[in-house]
This record gives structure tokens, C-alpha cells and sequence, in this order.
């Protein structure tokens, strides 16, 4: 799945590679308030853009089950945006999804008109997300299971 949609630019996008988790870790760490930094998909889930051999986007697609699968860790280099990388790399993880069977994407983002430029739209009326940070009970302690 190596694209040269961006040829012109110098851009190529395909699937990220073994020992390419740190450069992937390195330019998610450029964006320490809006994407997670732990518990990151394996690096066989994402998708890269590079110029000239440099890693400077990525996505993941974490596939949960046939039904369901997420759009996350989409990044871009700052000296690289608005060249449409964004925009390719999800498109390549809505193929990846396609081909794999997948019927149903998400993303948890706060770029929801990006997302929408990319056909995601909010939940239909009858379903809403709700979230709980299980971090965030005070004074409560589990035992182990």
C-alpha cells in the first residue's frame, strides 16, 4: 500500500515499519495535549507520509473487531502542514479499514469539522459517546483482579 499521491512534493505514504516506533513516538510527542502518549497502537497499525526518507505524519487504525476500528495518533509534522497529509493518511486508514472487512470507523478528536471534511459525521440521534476517567475517583482503591 505505498501511495505517491503527493509525488510532486516529495510526499510518499505506506504502512510504518519495524524500528520506527521511535521516530512515530518522537513526532506524536509534538502534540502532548491532544494526542495520547501511552499505550499506543503497534507500529503494524499505522500508516506514515515521509519526504525524502524522514517520517513527517501518521495514523493509526486500531482495529477493535470486524464492526468497529478507530482513526488515532494522526499527526503532522508543523513544517509539513496544510499540504493535505492529514487528509491522505486518513483516507489510506478508511482503505486499510475497507479491505480488512471493517464496517464502522470513529475518532475521539476535538477536530470535529476535519474529520467531517473526511465524511466522519457525529453519532446518529439515537447514540451518544460518554467517557469516564477511571482515574479520576477519589479516595477509591480496587483490589487487584
Amino acid at each position: 500500500m505505498t501511495a505517491k499521491l503527493g509525488a510532486k512534493k516529495g510526499i510518499s505514504f505506506r504502512p510504518a515499519r519495524t524500528g520506527e516506533m521511535p521516530s512515530i513516538r518522537a513526532l506524536l510527542r509534538l502534540y502532548p495535549e491532544q494526542l495520547a502518549q501511552q499505550n499506543l497502537p503497534r507500529v503494524s497499525s499505522f500508516l506514515v507520509a515521509t519526504v525524502g526518507g524522514r517520517i513527517v505524519g501518521c495514523c493509526a487504525l486500531q482495529i477493535y473487531s470486524k464492526r468497529l476500528a478507530e482513526v488515532r495518533s494522526l499527526a503532522v509534522h508543523p513544517d509539513f502542514q496544510q499540504r493535505r497529509i492529514a487528509s491522505q493518511l486518513v483516507e489510506l486508514c478508511k482503505q486499510r479499514a475497507r479491505a480488512r472487512g471493517v464496517k464502522e470507523l470513529f475518532a475521539v478528536t476535538s477536530q470535529t469539522s476535519f474529520f467531517g471534511r473526511a465524511g466522519f459525521a457525529t453519532f446518529r440521534r439515537e447514540k451518544m459517546a460518554m467517557f469516564f476517567e477511571v482515574n479520576s475517583l477519589p479516595g477509591k482503591t480496587y483490589p487487584e483482579a
